[in-house]
């Protein structure tokens, strides 16, 4: 198996969830945006706005090559007189729908590799309802859970711990939604987060994840996508919105570093929703679904026992 494989994988991957979600919403079609990186490689952008359930979302695919940029050197423990370059591929997507009842939904996969041999894998899913359901988020993790159990039993325990502190808004000590599972730096062969996995069954783990998307979210959109919602419900959607633009922008570090080394501005913000409200100091009247959606927004949720 080389990268030309993994990067194969991410694009068919892409065009399958494209597929998935065109033919759940029945009206919104994605538009393509062909772009290059500065330093070499590129992507595709693929947006949806304005369909039948999704107002907009995102599925990206890049695979971008270049010089390790400074301060990735830094993180990395590179020398500055070593001569590094990468190869950096993978598939992002975030979907904002109309309807309140339909979560929020995020997912990334990727693949880095070093001209000197190191690779890792990284990714995740998330979810964030705007109102949070216990079956929704019980049959979510329990879905990740066996996924993940398929690979090694460890990941999903480790994976879903991990998720709750990243997919954590600090500013508002609140998640940002129910959490999923985020793995990062899985090495092949390395002891620790990638329990000493080949290569091989790394990359097996992450097409499991990256294939969980669309049957994940399709079945969520089918489940909520008719059901009626008020102008009430509208406006709290806009302020839950409101806290996931102020994750991505504060706290993301994909959004930060994408920024911060000059990345494609339009793909990086695609995450961000189409409208978005804050209000000042809100606290929902006790025993509203709004409150009992805040007192779910916290770590360490049991979600599948």
């Amino acid at each position: 198996m080389d990268i030309e494989d993994i990067i194969g994988f991410f694009k068919d991957l892409q065009d399958q969830i494209c597929k998935a979600l065109e033919a759940e919403d029945g009206l919104g079609e994605f538009q393509e945006d062909l772009w290059e990186h500065h330093s070499g490689g590129g992507g595709r952008t693929r947006l949806i706005q304005d369909g039948a359930v999704i107002e907009k979302g995102g599925v990206n695919f890049s695979c971008v090559r270049g010089e390790v940029h400074p301060r990735l050197r830094g993180q990395m423990n590179l020398s500055d007189g070593d001569d590094y370059h990468f190869t950096a591929t993978g598939v992002s997507i975030v979907m904002h729908p109309k309807n309140p009842n339909v979560p929020i939904i995020h997912m990334n996969v990727r693949y880095f590799e070093l001209s000197n041999g190191t690779c890792w894998f990284g990714g995740g899913i998330d979810l964030t309802p705007h109102y949070v359901l216990r079956e929704d988020a019980t049959w979510f993790h329990r879905y990740l859970k066996t996924a993940c159990d398929r690979h090694h039993e460890a990941f999903y325990p480790e994976f879903k711990k991990w998720a709750d502190d990243y997919f954590f808004i600090q500013h508002r000590n609140e998640t940002r939604g129910v959490g999923g599972i985020f793995f990062d730096y899985l090495k092949p062969d390395q002891d620790g987060k990638s329990q000493g996995l080949s290569k091989e069954a790394l990359f097996a783990f992450v097409k499991d994840i990256g294939e969980s998307f669309a049957p994940i979210y399709t079945s969520l959109m089918a489940k909520h996508k008719n059901e009626a919602f008020s102008p009430q419900q509208k406006d709290w959607q806009y302020i839950r919105r409101g806290r996931y633009v102020e994750f991505n922008l504060v706290w993301d570090r994909g959004t930060k570093f994408g920024l911060e080394t000059n990345g494609r501005t339009e793909s990086i913000l695609m995450s961000l929703p189409p409208q978005a409200n804050w209000a000042y100091n809100l606290v929902p009247d006790p025993g509203t679904p709004e409150a009992d959606t805040l007192a779910l927004l916290q770590k360490d949720i049991d979600w599948v026992s």
